[in-house]
C-alpha cells in the first residue's frame, strides 16, 4: 500500500486493538449487497457493557425482528435497488413491454410488477444477509467490530435468525409466483432458487477465493437482468441491460476490495480470502481503479446502446458525475486511508447507484 495509506492505517490501527476487523458479507469487511457496515461503538463508561449484552435475555417477536432487521441495515436494501428498477425500465420501453410505443402505456400492469420487484429485491437481500449473520457468528464473536451484533451478542438466537431466512426466502418465492399470477411469466419462478442459491454461496465462497469480490459484484449485477426477465424476457435481447450488468459488477467488486483494505490482518488470521490479503494493498487498489474505469466505461456503453436511443443528457451527465464519485473515492483512500470508510463509501457509492439508476429512469420516461 503507498506510505500515506499505510501511514494513516497504522494510525486507525493503534486506536484499536485489532486494527479491522472482518465482517461477514462482501469482501471480508461489507454486506452483500456492497454496503458498508459501521462498526459499533466500544463502550467506554461500562467495560463490562458486552458481556451484559450477551447475558441479556434474547428478544423475540416483533422486537427480535426489528434487532435483525437493524442488524441487516434492511434500509440498505436501496443500495441495488435504482439498478433493478432501471432494468424494469428499459424492458418497459421495448418491444412486448408494458410502455412499448404504440402499446398505449399499461401503468397499472407496470406498476404491479415494480411491486413485485422491490419485494423480490429486498427479500432475497435480506435472504442473504442473514445466511451470512448465520454463516460467519463465531467470526463475529471473536471480532470486536462485530461482536456486538444481534446473534454473537446474544439478543437474537440462532433459532429466529432461522426462521427469519426461511420468511424471507418464502417472501422472494412469493413475489417471483407474483409474476406467473399476473402476467403468465414462470421465468421469475424459475430462477428464484438458483439466484438465492448464488446469493447463499458467497458466505462460504470468501473463505476460499479473492474471487468473492467479483461473486458479489455479479450478486449486485443481476439485478438489472432479473428484474428485465419479470417484466419483459423478451428485452434480454438489448445490449443496454447486459452492459448495464456489467457495469454493476465491475463498480461493486471495485469498492469492495477498498473497502477490505481495512481487514488485511483479520482476513488472514481468519482464514478469510480477499484481493488485499491474497494480493497485498497496493496491487489490490491498482485492481480497484481498473475496475473503476471498466464501470465507468460500461455505463458510457449503457447510452450508446440504448434501446431507440432514449437515453440522453440526463443519463450522460449523471454518469460523468458518478465518474467524479468514484474518483473522489480513490483520491480519498490513498491520503486519508481507511478512517471514516463505513460512512464515507456508503455514502459515495449511495450517491452513485441513485444518481445513475434514477437519471436513466428519467430519461426513459421523458425520451
Amino acid at each position: 500500500m503507498p506510505k500515506h495509506v499505510d501511514s494513516a492505517n497504522r494510525a486507525t490501527s493503534a486506536a484499536r486493538p485489532d486494527s479491522a476487523a472482518s465482517s461477514p458479507a462482501g469482501a471480508p469487511g461489507s454486506a452483500p449487497d456492497g454496503t458498508p457496515e459501521v462498526a459499533p461503538e466500544p463502550s467506554t463508561s461500562n467495560p463490562s457493557a458486552p458481556a451484559a449484552i450477551a447475558a441479556s435475555a434474547p428478544l423475540r417477536g416483533v422486537a427480535a425482528a426489528r434487532a435483525i432487521a437493524a442488524d441487516i441495515k434492511l434500509g440498505h436494501s436501496v443500495f441495488a435497488l435504482p439498478f433493478g428498477l432501471f432494468g424494469a425500465f428499459i424492458a418497459a420501453v421495448v418491444p412486448g413491454g408494458p410502455l412499448a410505443p404504440g402499446d398505449g402505456g399499461h401503468w397499472v400492469r407496470f406498476g404491479a410488477q415494480l411491486a413485485l420487484v422491490v419485494v423480490a429485491m429486498i427479500a432475497a437481500r435480506t435472504a442473504a444477509m442473514i445466511a451470512n449473520r448465520l454463516v460467519d457468528h463465531a467470526i463475529d464473536a471473536r471480532n470486536p467490530r462485530t461482536a456486538g451484533r444481534a446473534l454473537p451478542a446474544g439478543r437474537v438466537r440462532a433459532g429466529t435468525m432461522g426462521l427469519a431466512l426461511l420468511a424471507s426466502v418464502g417472501a422472494t418465492l412469493a413475489a417471483a409466483g407474483g409474476f406467473w399470477l399476473i402476467d403468465g411469466n414462470t421465468w421469475p419462478l424459475g430462477l428464484t432458487v438458483p439466484v438465492l442459491a448464488w446469493l447463499l454461496l458467497y458466505g462460504y465462497l470468501k473463505r476460499v477465493t479473492w474471487l468473492c469480490h467479483f461473486w458479489l459484484g455479479a450478486s449486485l449485477g443481476m439485478s438489472p437482468l432479473l428484474a428485465a426477465v419479470a417484466v419483459n424476457p423478451a428485452a434480454l435481447s438489448q445490449p443496454a441491460l447486459w452492459l448495464l450488468g456489467g457495469a454493476v459488477l465491475c463498480w461493486v467488486a471495485g469498492f469492495d476490495v477498498i473497502y477490505a483494505l481495512q481487514d488485511v490482518e483479520v482476513d488472514r488470521r481468519e482464514g478469510l480470502s480477499s484481493l488485499p490479503a491474497s494480493w497485498g494493498e497496493a496491487r489490490a487498489l491498482h485492481a480497484s481503479g481498473v475496475l473503476h474505469v471498466a464501470a465507468a466505461g460500461l455505463f458510457v456503453a449503457v447510452y450508446l446502446f440504448s434501446p431507440a436511443g432514449r437515453l440522453d443528457r440526463i443519463y450522460v451527465g449523471a454518469v460523468a458525475v458518478a465518474a467524479v464519485v468514484l474518483l473522489v473515492e480513490h483520491v480519498a483512500v490513498r491520503r486519508l486511508g481507511t478512517r471514516g470508510l463505513p460512512v464515507t463509501f456508503g455514502l459515495l457509492n449511495g450517491v452513485v447507484s441513485i444518481l445513475v439508476g434514477g437519471a436513466g429512469i428519467a430519461d426513459l420516461l421523458l425520451g
